[in-house]
């Protein structure tokens, strides 16, 4: 019987990983991939956010073995770390849900105006994700939201603007999750959750493209090596320096 579920899990997800690559192989990532490769070409830097499990996906973009080194990624736990917010804040959904923490993390950090920013969340309708967004928007960055439509089509903005982060995106990429994320029954419920599959797998079909593109027009993509093979900290290091503290101390 355990069996049977670890079938069906990888049915689902390689069916939605599959499609991923249809999209991507067919162009549907390349407006996105634009944004990033023009956003760097001008000394930007790819802000990444998500909150809740689509953490994962700003970890992905930001810091990581492999990854382009002028990438950020900002986090709720920035206004207890840089701010001034007390670290019980944290438990919970709060922050998540709080539509003026927006504005709170805007003033920790130093976003330039070639900056682009790519917002993560399955749902897509919290007050903290919409809020950035509108933000980000106003302060004229471009947007690349990876979001589920089925699932944030069938939910009700918790803004006050009333909108979906995939009606504020000047790009939308459909991380194919279904409504509720979970995708085999377990008897009257139902479990293995794939959005943080889907968009780690996104996440580095950018980093990929991008790194590509810049390749290709002669220069060396700036990429983070492990930290964990001899040389890496050297090579990360010297390219970070030019960043500084715009892509924050991660490694």
């Amino acid at each position: 019987m355990t069996s049977d579920v670890f079938g069906a899990f990888d049915e689902q997800v390689r069916t939605r990983l599959s499609a991923l690559q249809s999209v991507a192989q067919s162009g549907g990532l390349d407006e996105a991939i634009d944004l990033m490769v023009d956003s760097i070409g001008d000394n930007g830097v790819l802000q990444a956010f998500g909150t809740g499990h689509s953490q994962a996906f700003a970890m992905e973009i930001a810091g990581r073995a492999g990854g382009l080194i002028p990438t950020h990624a900002i986090a709720l736990r920035d206004t207890v770390l840089k701010g001034e917010r007390p670290a019980g804040d944290l438990v919970g959904g709060l922050l998540e849900r709080d539509s003026d923490i927006a504005d709170e993390l805007w003033e920790l950090h130093d976003f330039q105006p070639q900056d682009v920013f790519l917002i993560a969340s399955n749902s897509g309708v919290n007050g903290s994700i919409v809020g950035i967004a509108l933000r980000a928007k106003e302060e004229g960055h471009k947007v690349i939201a990876v979001t589920s439509l089925e699932h944030t089509r069938a939910v009700t903005p918790k803004h006050p603007s009333g909108k979906r982060l995939s009606e504020i995106a000047d790009v939308v990429i459909d991380n194919l999750a279904p409504f509720g994320d979970a995708t085999v029954s377990v008897g009257a419920v139902s479990a293995g959750a794939v959005s943080s599959i889907t968009a780690a797998y996104i996440a580095q079909l950018l980093t990929l493209a991008t790194a590509t593109r810049i390749q290709a027009t002669g220069e060396t993509p700036p990429l983070y090596l492990s930290a964990n093979i001899p040389g890496g900290d050297e090579h990360n290091d010297a390219l970070k320096a030019h960043y500084g503290e715009r892509i924050g101390s991660m490694a």
